[in-house]
């Protein structure tokens, strides 16, 4: 009895398997097929992404990422098909999962999103000197998620993508050279004649500064207490801004002061009117104080 139904489970056992085997040789056969137009349309499509003007970054992430991940997909959910898994419940499952996953995740995903914008509009490269969230500093590294700066300071600064996309960006490095703008104030006595000279001969002995644009001194406000001037001087690197800022703004300084040029601190005249003879004229109208001395009458 008990060799009948050994004989039995196996006869059901391969009978399974000689339906099954067909079956899952489709499914095998079907997902080579996708798996082989991956190969044959992924260098084509790589190409034709560089000769639109896409990044490698860019072209990488796009095709041997999600292009590839979506054909696998529909390769698998094809394949699955062919040994008899119901594929809408399957999908129905993953799209629950997905949505879920989703709202966990939206900030990621923004992130993302605005990774992906990054490098699709490229406002700034690796080793570009930007402004972003009020953080000046050198693009070290671009990721999907998040764009890592290095500041003057040496410090390592890491920015969601998603504040960089929405809010001003200021990019130091896209045009060469950079023009740096260094503030500073005469007093009224002095000529700006005099002062522009000795300004200009000084930051034209700084290293870096470049001859062709050439340095400027412009008035830029007639101000409370000074004459403000502004002295521009242009430069190629704009790793170099914020040292030449400094070394402009003391070679200024020296220079005015040994040209014996005032650079005055903020300062308020008040002027005083005596209106004395005036108060008593008006006041001898009323009795009593006719030929009273005024000066006898008032303590400071």
């Amino acid at each position: 009895m008990g060799d009948l139904l050994n004989f039995i489970d196996t006869a059901q056992l391969s009978a399974m398997l000689v339906a099954f085997v067909p079956k899952l040789i489709a499914a095998g056969v079907v997902f080579l097929i996708f798996w082989v137009l991956f190969r044959a349309t992924q260098r084509p499509l790589k190409n034709v992404l560089r000769r639109a003007g896409f990044v490698d970054a860019l072209v990488r992430l796009f095709v041997d990422s999600l292009y590839k991940t979506t054909i696998l997909l529909f390769g698998i959910v094809m394949a699955a098909s062919q040994v008899g898994i119901n594929i809408a419940a399957a999908l129905t499952g993953i799209g629950v999962v997905g949505v879920a996953v989703g709202f966990a995740a939206q900030e990621t995903l923004a992130n993302m999103i605005a990774g992906f914008l990054i490098f699709w509009d490229q406002p700034f490269k690796i080793g570009d000197y930007i402004t972003a969230q009020n953080l000046y500093g050198e693009v070290t590294a671009i990721t999907m998620r998040t764009t890592r700066i290095r500041t003057q300071e040496n410090t390592y600064v890491v920015i969601p993508n998603s504040q960089i996309i929405g809010n001003l960006l200021v990019n130091h490095s896209m045009y060469g050279k950079t023009r740096v703008n260094v503030p500073l104030g005469i007093a009224y006595k002095e000529k700006l004649s005099e002062a522009r000279p000795v300004l200009l001969a000084a930051v034209r002995q700084i290293e870096g500064v470049l001859e062709e644009p050439g340095p400027a001194v412009v008035a830029t406000e007639l101000g409370g207490s000074s004459v403000d001037l502004q002295v521009r001087v242009w430069i190629d690197d704009a790793a170099e801004e914020r040292p030449m800022f400094h070394a402009v703004l003391e070679a200024s300084k020296v220079a005015l002061d040994e040209a014996g040029i005032e650079i005055p601190y903020p300062h308020l005249q008040l002027f005083v009117e005596d209106v004395r003879d005036r108060v008593w004229e008006k006041a001898a109208r009323f009795p009593g104080t006719a030929g009273q001395d005024p000066s006898s009458s008032i303590r400071v």
